[in-house]
């Protein structure tokens, strides 16, 4: 989905040396890597925390759909209430937990939103029902019935049922550019592993810190 070489993902990263690892992205990418092995629903699911007008916080789950040097990027309708938010307050906080290998990650810094290429080649990815829901729905807007959505939704299958669903043009992606990067491993008797990472600027280097659980 985009230009930037993929991270690697190293073989020897293992839950007994993660603290002497010294860049947070090749360390998630391999954390992803195995979550995707043992997780039995959406490793890539993750909770997106954004703040309202009113400075309220609030936390739903979205899933990731890339990761590289740049950052984590979702796609939503940005006319939902997170889109807004991020507008708004370009600013975010995500946290992945995988709870079969006890692990959790934590991703704080600001928010782009991705290029026009790079929402309309992931777009095109999607199954077509998926394509024209994007189309159907006004994300977080009040419905007045299930039936309401439905017949949305017949309505824009009709409308694409020939040819390829273009991308609805309120419908892109967000990128959380990490400024910090925490990961958290769970050991016997609350003796667990935490490391954050830190950075002044998307250019900087990564300084670590280990803090105790």
């Amino acid at each position: 989905m985009s230009d930037t070489a993929p991270i690697e993902h190293p073989s020897w990263l293992t839950t007994d040396d993660f603290t002497t690892v010294d860049e947070p992205l090749r360390l998630f990418g391999a954390w992803l890597t195995e979550a995707t092995a043992t997780e039995p629903r959406d490793p890539t699911a993750m909770t997106l925390a954004t703040v309202d007008s009113r400075g309220l916080p609030n936390a739903r789950m979205v899933l990731l759909k890339g990761v590289d040097e740049r950052g984590f990027v979702f796609y939503t309708n940005m006319d939902s209430q997170k889109g807004q938010e991020l507008d708004a307050q370009p600013r975010a906080a995500l946290v992945f937990y995988w709870k079969s290998s006890n692990r959790q990650v934590r991703v704080r810094g600001p928010v782009e939103r991705v290029s026009e290429k790079e929402a309309d080649t992931y777009f095109a990815t999607r199954p077509k029902q998926a394509q024209i829901g994007a189309w159907a729905s006004k994300q977080s807007s009040p419905l007045e019935s299930r039936l309401a959505f439905e017949k949305a939704v017949a309505l824009y299958a009709t409308k694409y049922a020939i040819g390829e669903v273009p991308r609805p043009p309120n419908w892109s992606g967000y990128r959380i550019v990490p400024m910090s990067i925490e990961f958290w491993q769970e050991r016997p008797f609350r003796l667990h592993d935490r490391v954050e990472f830190r950075r002044e600027r998307p250019d900087a280097s990564w300084n670590k810190t280990r803090l105790y659980p």
